[in-house]
C-alpha cells in the first residue's frame, strides 16, 4: 500500500548516449547525421577558399543529402571531427572509402578541415582518433591517402600522423575538371604508436 507521506521516488531518467565514437583532449569523432546538413554545408561554403582546388565538400542541401546517402554504403565510413571546447561544432571531416575486408582490410581516406578550425591541430587529433577506430572497431589493417603533390597542408597532416609515402600516381583522380597526379601515403595498424595515458 502506498504511503502518501513517503511517495515512491521518481524513476531515474536514462543518461543520454554519448554521440561520440571516441574522444580526445579537444575533439570527438562521430558519424554524419542528416541533421548536420545545415552546419556542414555552411562550413563548406565558408571554407571554399581554403579547400580549392583540392576539395569540394557538399555546400548545398541536395549535394549533402547525396553525400550522406553514399556514406550509408558499407564500403564507406564517414566521421565528423567536432571541437569539444566549442560546443561540439564541426571542425572537419574524414571519410574512409573503398573499404575492403578479407585478406586486404584496407580503405582510402579523404579529409578536410573547415576554415574556422584550420591550423589549430584539431584535424591531427581527429585523424588519430579515426585511425584507432578504423584499426579497432572497423577491423582494418591499412589506411591510404592520395594527395595532390601541391597540397602541402594535407601532406603535412599525413606525415605528422605517421603515414609513409609509398609512391606517385600520374593522372590518378579526376579533380576540378582534370586528371590530377597524386602522391600515395599509407599507414598500417602496426605503425600506430601505443596510446598514451
Amino acid at each position: 500500500m502506498a504511503d502518501d507521506r513517503h511517495p515512491a521516488p521518481a524513476p531515474l531518467a536514462a543518461p543520454e548516449p554519448d554521440p561520440y565514437l571516441a574522444r580526445g583532449h579537444r575533439v570527438g569523432i562521430r558519424p554524419f547525421r542528416r541533421a548536420d546538413r545545415a552546419e556542414f554545408t555552411a562550413r563548406a561554403r565558408e571554407s571554399a577558399e581554403l579547400h580549392r582546388p583540392w576539395l569540394f565538400p557538399p555546400a548545398d542541401d541536395a549535394s549533402y543529402d547525396a553525400y550522406y546517402a553514399r556514406l550509408q554504403d558499407p564500403s564507406r565510413a564517414g566521421f565528423l571531427i567536432c571541437d569539444l571546447q566549442d560546443g561540439g561544432r564541426i571542425a572537419g571531416y574524414l571519410t574512409i572509402n573503398n573499404i575492403v575486408h578479407g585478406g586486404f582490410r584496407c580503405g582510402a581516406a579523404g579529409y578536410g578541415a573547415f576554415a574556422h578550425a584550420a591550423g589549430r591541430g584539431l584535424m591531427s587529433e581527429g585523424l588519430q582518433l579515426v585511425l584507432r577506430y578504423a584499426f579497432g572497431s572497423l577491423g582494418l589493417h591499412r589506411i591510404e591517402v592520395n594527395v595532390q603533390p601541391e597540397n602541402a597542408a594535407s601532406i603535412a597532416l599525413a606525415r605528422r600522423n605517421g603515414f609513409r609515402k609509398e609512391g606517385y600516381s600520374p593522372d590518378f583522380l579526376f579533380v576540378d575538371g582534370a586528371w590530377r597526379d597524386h602522391e600515395r601515403w599509407a599507414i598500417t595498424s602496426e605503425m600506430m604508436p601505443p596510446e598514451g595515458p
